[in-house]
């Protein structure tokens, strides 16, 4: 699949309906579809990476800015005082299924380790 295909990219030009949580230049943050928690939002880098594997020294700054973000979001929706989940899966067997690096923001349940 073309970067251009992804399902993220598609979402990030409109193509697909999205409830947008946050934008700017370099990441796009939306509600995921099918949430595993009462807060899921998932954050993506705009540059095409497919995941973490991917990354080099020159893609620290993107890398770094998705964990700002989820903590910037984390603030504005009030998610500190519960607690929170950062989750980034990496490859198929580890349950991702858009090839598009991207960070799942989690809250509002009890999370327990490791996860089921």
């Amino acid at each position: 699949m073309s970067q251009n295909d992804n399902l993220f990219k598609k979402i990030m030009r409109g193509e697909i309906p999205s409830a947008k949580v946050y934008e700017d230049e370099d990441v796009y943050a939306f509600k995921d579809i099918a949430p595993a928690a009462p807060t899921h939002i998932l954050i993506i880098p705009k540059a095409p990476l497919d995941g973490l594997n991917e990354l080099t020294d020159a893609d620290a700054l993107i890398a770094g800015k998705l964990l700002v973000t989820a903590s910037k979001l984390a603030k504005e929706l009030g998610l500190e005082a519960g607690g929170y989940r950062c989750v980034i899966n990496t490859g198929e067997a580890a349950g991702q299924t858009v090839p598009h690096l991207h960070l799942h923001l989690l809250s509002g349940r009890d999370f327990r380790w490791p996860p089921g």
